[in-house]
């Protein structure tokens, strides 16, 4: 370890002694009766010296007003640095900015939101350029190129916003438009793959749902197609009593509103009662002497509590 090293690691004499200056300095900067009592010393160098004051201010908890004093070499007067306020190791920090595009989540747009999408947005790819050669991704064919090529039609240059109301027979433009694909960009193979794993997490074979459904939705009537090649995979609940209700569900998904459930069987029903009309039970029409809790006396009237 150099003496240079060593020096840098203890703090100056003449620039730890000045406290009160220290002080002053904080004060100065800071608002009245925020500056608290003296908490230590660091050595940022040779005769270069940082005070630290505990920061009374509501709100900054931790926190510590840092004066910075040094004095040139071979003098002994102490001059000031810089007075800052700095977080101490216990101090109550704001969490680390994020930027918004990190921060928005599904479902924090609302009426009037605009969402602005980048230009190299990995999710979206050129869907037609307007070029003689169609892009690899295009749903234009090389079959399709090569009859525009054989009718010796004109493929204009121009970017979307040039191309008149009504493209050209025959070019790309053109063959875009009856495809249906004529937009300036069109869903990348990495944005398919993500909607795919972002469906099939919420409405997919492996949810709780669909573990203790009777059968799939690849086989329930509620299901209703989708275009696309992501409807190899996924459809449209139409069930107005499934939890997936016009969401995008996996073919492997389903519940219990399944088209084809079995029905619930009606609960039993007790046995008709059982009446024999051949036979007469006949009936007093007053009751019998011995009938009663007490036994009949001859004497009514020698009975001490009466009949029953």
């Amino acid at each position: 370890m150099s003496a240079a090293t060593t020096r840098s690691r203890t703090p100056d004499r003449l620039c730890a002694e000045a406290v009160d200056l220290a002080r002053a300095a904080a004060e100065e900067a800071a608002a009245p009766g925020v500056v608290g009592e003296h908490v230590g010393v660091l050595a940022e160098g040779d005769r270069v010296v940082t005070h630290f004051f505990r920061c009374m201010e509501l709100g900054y908890r931790g926190w510590r007003w840092a004066v910075t004093v040094a004095r040139a070499s071979r003098a002994k007067a102490v001059t000031l640095d810089e007075v800052v306020l700095l977080p101490g190791p216990d101090a109550v920090l704001a969490p680390e900015w994020v930027p918004w595009s990190e921060r928005l989540r599904p479902g924090d747009m609302g009426p009037g939101d605009l969402l602005p999408t980048e230009a190299d947005d990995l999710r979206l790819e050129p869907g037609y350029t307007g070029e003689e050669a169609p892009p690899p991704n295009s749903p234009v064919s090389e079959e399709m190129a090569e009859l525009v090529e054989a009718e010796d039609a004109e493929v204009t240059a121009a970017p979307p916003a040039k191309l008149p109301a009504v493209p050209a027979r025959g070019s790309i433009p053109a063959v875009a438009e009856e495809l249906g694909m004529r937009r300036a960009r069109v869903l990348s193979r990495y944005g398919l793959h993500t909607a795919a794993d972002r469906w099939d997490e919420g409405f997919g074979a492996k949810t709780p749902m669909a573990q203790a459904a009777p059968a799939s939705c690849v086989s329930c009537g509620f299901l209703t197609p989708i275009g696309g090649s992501l409807g190899q995979a996924f459809g449209v609940c139409a069930n107005e009593f499934s939890p997936a209700d016009g969401r995008v569900v996996s073919l492997a998904y389903g519940c219990g509103g399944h088209s084809e459930a079995a029905v619930m069987p009606t609960p039993p029903r007790p046995a008709e009662p059982v009446i024999d009309e051949n036979r007469v039970d006949p009936f007093p029409l007053r009751p019998a002497p011995d009938s009663g809790s007490v036994p009949v006396m001859p004497d009514e009237e020698s009975a001490e509590l009466g009949h029953s």
